[in-house]
């Protein structure tokens, strides 16, 4: 599951950054796509939170909707235990 997620985060999401930021911001001050994702992959080699952030938020949102899925049985159940 975190390989699959980490692979959308590494080669799809950048992508569809880079595509809304051409049609939001206008174009890119680099080289185009390249450039973009070179210098994306360069902060995350450098640790970049944000950037790190960006690569896993695929994986951390899956997980924050277990959380809430989990929550949301545990109050069922204590729901009708009542």
């Amino acid at each position: 599951m975190l390989t699959g997620f980490l692979l959308f985060g590494l080669v799809i999401l950048p992508i569809l950054v880079y595509q809304v930021g051409q049609s939001i911001f206008g174009p890119y001050g680099g080289a185009g796509f390249g450039g973009f994702f070179d210098e994306l992959s360069s902060k995350i080699r450098n640790g970049d939170l944000a950037a790190c952030f960006l690569i896993l938020s695929p994986y951390i949102g899956w997980q924050i909707l277990r959380l809430f899925a989990l929550a949301w049985r545990a109050i069922g159940q204590k729901q009708q235990s009542a």
